[in-house]
């Protein structure tokens, strides 16, 4: 008999929401940390147990899991789980099948246009790169003192249900920013899903994987194609140098960069639900009118 597999996600954010569900329908048991009372609702409501943490006991059921997915952001003084529970992971190794880290196509840096793979050098450009690069190479560093079955995900620009450019559009704070030669890659959070998952079922340790769609495109096409479907005038054009940003918004176009995304399709078979923004949308508009429950898996 098949025992049943359990997931401990360190965070349990937007892509463990999407995952959960589809380990869920085959069995596992899946539990996700929350920082604060307020995460436990929607984690209960993805079909995963909560734990609140920093502050409460976390070793049996973390000991319990032969899968790890770690999502929680690093920040100046490196990666938190790492910083709290690096021993407590080292121990459990040798009943590990499966350790995820989300990172993000952040580390490549400023590409110019230009393309990158997971091979190309990491440069990257803003703090939040940085934060990454480090934390990549500190849960590398674990694994290979401990043998830890690490798995690299950098994940390029998210969106999905309730992330995208339709609510913007609707009430008319969206701006088509134009900068010349910028492209970013995006992935739907439900392709995100499914790459984890095929991963999962073919394990690789010391794995590094893009997750993008096939189009990276400038923004304001994505902009103007959220207007169409939705069937509203365009919104302004503002040159970059005009805008008025927020130094966050600021920093995402500081970088410029085509992902390849090879790896996924031919290593893990990934078939993209969603390959272009296009598509994206055009299908979360059709899921927002018409709500299902999903039927992917």
């Amino acid at each position: 008999m098949t025992m049943p597999h359990t997931l401990f996600c360190f965070g349990f954010g937007y892509c463990a929401q999407y995952l959960t569900p589809h380990l869920i329908r085959n069995g596992w048991t899946v539990t996700g940390t929350t920082r604060s009372e307020a995460g436990v609702d929607r984690i209960r409501a993805a079909g995963a147990e909560p734990l609140i943490w920093p502050g409460g006991d976390i070793a049996t059921p973390m000991g319990h899991a032969d899968h790890l997915l770690i999502s929680a952001a690093p920040d100046a003084d490196g990666d938190p789980v790492l910083a709290g529970m690096a021993s407590a992971i080292a121990d459990l190794a040798p009943g590990l099948r499966w350790v995820g880290y989300l990172s993000t196509t952040g580390v490549y840096g400023d590409r110019g246009g230009g393309w990158v793979d997971e091979t190309t050098p990491l440069a990257p450009t803003t703090r939040r790169g940085r934060h990454r690069v480090r934390a990549e190479a500190d849960w590398q560093s674990l694994a290979g003192r401990c043998g830890l079955p690490l798995h690299i995900f950098r994940l390029a620009g998210i969106y999905g249900p309730g992330r995208g450019p339709f609510a913007k559009v609707r009430n008319n704070t969206a701006r088509r920013i134009i900068k010349e030669n910028q492209v970013f890659s995006r992935i739907h959070v439900e392709d995100i899903a499914r790459v984890l998952l095929a991963s999962i079922r073919r394990p690789d340790p010391g794995a590094i994987y893009n997750v993008c769609d096939d189009l990276a495109a400038p923004p304001q096409d994505v902009i103007a194609h959220a207007a169409r479907l939705l069937g509203m005038p365009l919104p302004p054009a503002i040159p970059f140098d005009q805008a008025d940003m927020s130094p966050m918004a600021k920093s995402f176009y500081a970088e410029s960069k085509r992902v390849r995304n090879d790896r996924i399709k031919s290593e893990l078979g990934v078939k993209l639900l969603y390959p272009d923004y296009e598509v994206g949308l055009e299908e979360l508009l059709k899921a927002e009118l018409n709500p299902e429950p999903s039927q992917t898996g």
